[in-house]
């Protein structure tokens, strides 16, 4: 059995960057990836960077072909620069093969060239990340024509028509994005409404949005059966007391994610789970054995690249610093869903504020007001933010306009720093910018 000091699990962004700075640290260290196609994570490989990077090429009209290629060249160059960042350090090593423990601290690894290989490791650390959820209903089972936005990503043809089962974040993204080539777009949910939790009149706007784009838009439909007939996939669905039948070139489920925790071995080791199978940790990302953390989307909180990265400091911290950072100082996160335009939120929304008995005002803006908007000739979306009657803080903020991924930083920031909203009012803003409609946003509430 093979000895180490510390062994990372994934190769996503708390890794590779925990497994980069232990090396540089004096600190041996063994990444173990168990896909070569995965080296730097979902996010360069089939995630945030490779899907905004197809959303942008549709918008500038290209070909879906020459789209494809482009992702891929930009995936290929990032998955490498990743690898080496990690495995050129001399004190780091990397291993492709499927990590699963046979012992609190031992693990077995099924090696890609077939070989195994056993570990003893005194500090291991888990960032496995998410996987997609399949709902189970008959005949929704991944093929070619039946895909999750994983293998979405990896279609080399434009389907004509495509089913996306889910009303969420990324089944939106994906349905303007195969919009944008041309694909016929139908998106079924079973809520009354898309994004469900969004405020209503947030969601109503970009629903109204996506049927302009001429995306049809199926609500209260509850998906009976799945039928591929290796051509096409006909889909049963319930609505409104009427069963439908409908066939599509390709089907998108968009259900949501789950921790990855698939073939880990956990049931060895005395690792315990939450009630929705994530890793159970503190609010110092340790698990319940000692010596053992889990990073990122496995251990159940906020799926972003970015918690990835600051689930790195906090064990960073632990490590090498005073062992004071925590998951509870992450109390202000801002968030982006890439629609066009896109969909940012940070904090509590309205429907939230009711449910926790807040008694708050409400600001809103449409983005046709705002100057900016013209000149990007995008008019489209609304600014919505709650805000503390007494205090007079900001507790959250929904922003669906152009450019909304990054003004949503400046409300944050104002957030975090307990800022009333009337520093925002004032405040001195470039001009033409979309930021400095919040001057205009906080003149005075709606309600």
């Amino acid at each position: 059995m093979e000895k180490f000091k510390n062994v990372v699990i994934g190769f996503g962004k708390a890794g590779k960057t925990l497994a980069k700075f232990l090396a540089q640290h004096d600190e041996e260290v063994l990444l173990i990836e168990r896909s070569d196609q995965m080296y730097g994570g979902t996010c360069i490989n089939v995630g945030c960077l490779p899907s905004k990077n197809m959303i942008i090429n549709g918008q500038r009209h290209l070909e879906f072909a020459d789209a494809v290629a482009k992702r891929g060249v930009m995936t290929k160059q990032l998955r490498n620069k990743n690898y080496h960042m990690v495995a050129d350090e001399p004190l780091a090593t990397v291993w492709n093969g499927q990590a699963s423990f046979i012992g609190n601290h031992e693990l077995k690894v099924a090696m890609a060239d077939g070989t195994t290989r056993q570990v003893d490791a005194e500090r291991i650390f888990i960032n496995t990340g998410a996987t997609p959820v399949w709902p189970k209903i008959p005949g929704l089972t991944p093929s070619e024509r039946i895909v999750s936005s994983k293998e979405a990503m990896e279609l080399a043809k434009k389907p004509a028509r495509l089913a996306i089962i889910g009303g969420g974040y990324i089944g939106l993204e994906f349905a303007e994005m195969f919009n944008s080539y041309g694909s016929e777009v139908t998106i079924l949910d079973h809520h009354a409404q898309l994004l469900g939790r969004e405020d209503a009149d947030v969601a109503a706007e970009v629903t109204n949005d996506l049927a302009n784009l001429g995306i049809k838009i199926e609500l209260n439909a509850e998906l009976i059966s799945a039928a591929d007939n290796g051509e096409q996939v006909e889909l049963t669905y319930q609505q409104n007391g009427q069963e439908r039948r409908t066939a599509f070139d390709a089907v998108l489920v968009a259900a949501g994610r789950r921790p990855n925790i698939d073939g880990l071995g956990l049931e060895n080791t005395n690792i315990a789970l939450t009630k929705r199978d994530a890793i159970q940790v503190d609010q110092y990302l340790r698990t319940t054995v000692p010596n053992v953390w889990a990073l990122g989307d496995v251990n159940g909180g906020p799926m972003f690249t970015y918690i990835s990265l600051d689930d790195f400091r906090i064990v960073k911290d632990q490590l090498f610093g005073q062992g004071e950072r925590t998951t509870a100082d992450r109390n202000v996160v801002p968030t982006a869903s890439f629609l066009m335009p896109p969909l940012a939120n940070v904090g509590i929304n309205e429907r939230q504020a009711q449910a926790a008995g807040k008694d708050y005002l409400v600001f809103k803006l449409p983005v046709k007001a705002i100057p900016k908007a013209r000149v990007l000739e995008d008019q489209r979306g609304i600014y919505k933010t709650i805000v503390e009657c007494d205090t007079h803080r900001i507790l959250g903020a929904t922003l669906y306009a152009a450019e909304a991924h990054e003004t949503i930083n400046l409300i944050a920031l104002a957030m975090k720093a307990g800022l009333p909203y009337e520093t925002l009012r004032d405040m001195i803003f470039t001009h033409p910018t979309m930021s400095e409609a919040l001057n205009d946003l906080f003149k005075a509430p709606v309600k």
